[in-house]
């Protein structure tokens, strides 16, 4: 059983070191323009909470407990220095891709974001194919975020699977229909692997998926889970191979990211934690991005000009100030912080 924190900090504690910042995206990014965070300085380092504002106080809490773990009870042991990590291509027209692949330097694989809403299929074929066009030997995995049915998942991913798919992740919402996908891709012969993200964050039993037999690989990132600790116990119980991927985190976030990485005992697919490239600013004046296809290793400390900067202020401080005080008080209530 992993350790506990030895004390959950109190609200006053957080609150004496709590920023609360808007940084601004590149290009827009599930949704958003800007991205809301809180961070909080603890005894070991930097946290950050930093849940989407449609999520509830309750699944909220497994964020707030990663940004406990990160600052008062630190890291595992590393197994490596650094970390292989893939470029991430927004649903942007295909015309958009060499900009964006640009940001983020030689990479040896590529996530694409697919399924938008209010975009055809034939969006998503030409943004890929513009990707293999540009990168003829990277891997190329596509992100669905649940977003078609079983029926346009295997329509969409035996049209896709021409261009070369390393795999997909969750292209449809349900562990079941994962599971169908899955099973109809193998019997027409089409070599796609599903990854399941959203079916491993966001059930209450992260188990499941793998049980079902609905993926092949999932997708493990360390604030919706809880803590590197808690995520690291999902994989080993998982038996599955895992990608670490980000929660559009900045830096500091993506420290705990590369923490579970360094972590993991196989790391047989390049990370999703090189997303701060599509930040146009970051919280720290040494930003964990690509370099040559890799991100090594090393603490991040949030810039106190940049925090200065890049700080929300009135009712958005004040929303967020409120939220910590709610999601605290969730977290406390159950005793599970800094817990697998």
């Amino acid at each position: 059983m992993p350790e506990p924190l030895p004390a959950m900090p109190s609200i006053e504690e957080l609150l004496d070191s709590a920023h609360v910042v808007s940084l601004p995206m590149r290009v827009k990014f599930r949704g958003i323009t800007e991205r809301e965070t809180l961070l909080v300085q603890g005894p070991l380092g930097w946290g950050e909470f930093c849940p989407f504002p449609e999520y509830d106080d309750d699944e909220s809490s497994r964020w707030l407990a990663a940004a406990l773990e990160a600052g008062w009870l630190g890291f595992p042991p590393a197994l490596r220095e650094s970390v292989p990590v893939n470029a991430t291509v927004p649903a942007v027209p295909a015309e958009g891709v060499p900009e964006v692949l640009a940001r983020f330097g030689r990479v040896d694989a590529v996530k694409v974001k697919v399924a938008e809403r209010g975009q055809s299929l034939e969006d998503d074929v030409a943004r890929v194919t513009a990707v293999r066009q540009a990168l003829p030997d990277a891997a190329i995995r596509v992100d669905a975020n649940g977003g078609w049915d079983v029926e346009e998942a295997v329509a969409a991913l035996g049209a896709l699977a021409d261009v070369g798919l390393e795999y997909a992740e969750q292209p449809v919402p349900t562990i079941e229909g994962l599971a169908e996908v899955r099973q109809r891709l193998a019997a027409q012969g089409t070599p796609v692997l599903i990854a399941a993200d959203e079916s491993v964050r966001k059930e209450d039993d992260p188990l499941r998926v793998a049980r079902a037999g609905a993926a092949d690989l999932i997708v493990v990132k360390v604030a919706p889970l809880g803590g590197v600790r808690r995520a690291l116990d999902i994989v080993s119980q998982a038996g599955l191979p895992a990608v670490v991927s980000s929660a559009l985190d900045t830096s500091i976030g993506i420290r705990a990211g590369m923490a579970l990485a360094a972590a993991l005992p196989s790391l047989p697919y390049a990370c999703g934690l090189g997303t701060v490239s599509l930040f146009a600013s970051d919280v720290t004046a040494h930003p964990l991005v690509a370099d040559d296809g890799e991100i090594r290793l090393r603490d991040a400390v949030a810039d106190p000009g940049l925090l200065e900067q890049y700080a929300a202020t009135g009712e958005r401080r004040d929303w967020w100030v409120e939220r910590l005080r709610r999601v605290h008080a969730v977290l406390a209530a159950t005793g599970t912080h800094g817990r697998a």
